[in-house]
């Protein structure tokens, strides 16, 4: 399938490994130029290379090291480039815990990430989006949205509020007449340096073994396994394309039927 997106700009948060990295990569595979954007330089720039050499020809990668939930890292993003048809907004997850550990700085900094830093990019893009006539917002969250877990309730509470901003601005007619659409991608259980960490952390306080708390978290997924970036950068891109423009303020799950809801 054609996804009818070569030659458009994207930028694609966290993009130097996991599954910002996925989506950049079946973006690049696509025909989409990129500027991608991560924390760590040279991390970040090694998988520019990888990206510029998995991309179909003449695709443009423009690494820009900056941490994207500052006002100073945006700043270097739109200077590399102003406008853009498509945004995939990532940071990494606040880190797991008791809430009774947590105090109010904490909080404030997990809604700046997971919550504040996707709307200021979806305030500074939408609008030129619209005047073009194609925008695609991706907003990479969590399945916990839908079924949260305990120790992560950081990330529950950062990403359900920026899940009911989306719903409420993604449905905004202005937007969505304008092809411009806004939706939710959320990843279950990945084979990423987060869950790997997640994990490593449930290992610690449960006094198992890591190797026993993996086994018992892919036993607890339908497809008995861990999803692969790939596979989720590849759902990204179809929200990316031309044919998703009929998709907008939607939640698309993505956990090898971990979910156990109807709805």
């Amino acid at each position: 399938m054609d996804l009818g997106i070569a030659g458009k700009w994207a930028l694609v948060c966290g993009a130097s490994k996991g599954l910002g990295y996925g989506c950049a990569q079946a973006l690049a595979r696509e025909g989409v130029n990129l500027v991608v954007v991560a924390r760590g330089a040279e991390a970040l720039s090694a998988a520019a290379e990888r990206l510029r050499g998995d991309a179909q020809p003449g695709v443009q990668v423009q690494a820009v090291a900056a941490d994207i939930t500052t006002v100073a890292g945006r700043d270097a993003v739109f200077a590399a480039r102003r406008d853009y048809d498509i945004v995939v907004t990532n940071a990494g997850g606040p880190p797991p815990g008791d809430f009774r550990d947590w105090d109010r700085e904490a909080w404030i900094r997990a809604v700046d990430a997971n919550m504040l830093t996707p709307i200021e990019l979806i305030k500074a893009t939408v609008d030129g989006m619209a005047a073009r006539g194609f925008g695609r917002i991706v907003n990479i969250t969590s399945s916990a949205v839908k079924a949260p877990l305990e120790v992560l309730g950081l990330s529950n509470g950062a990403r359900s509020g920026l899940t009911g901003f989306v719903a409420g601005v993604a449905r905004n007619p202005k937007l969505v007449a304008a092809n411009v659409t806004i939706n939710n991608l959320l990843p279950g259980a990945f084979a990423t340096d987060r869950l790997r960490g997640t994990l490593a952390g449930m290992a610690q306080r449960t006094g198992q073994s890591l190797e026993a708390v993996s086994d018992t978290r892919r036993k607890a997924i339908p497809a008995q396994r861990f999803g692969e970036p790939e596979e989720f950068g590849a759902i990204c891109a179809f929200l990316c394309s031309r044919h998703a423009g009929y998709m907008t303020g939607q939640n698309v799950l993505a956990d090898g039927g971990a979910y156990p809801g109807t709805y």
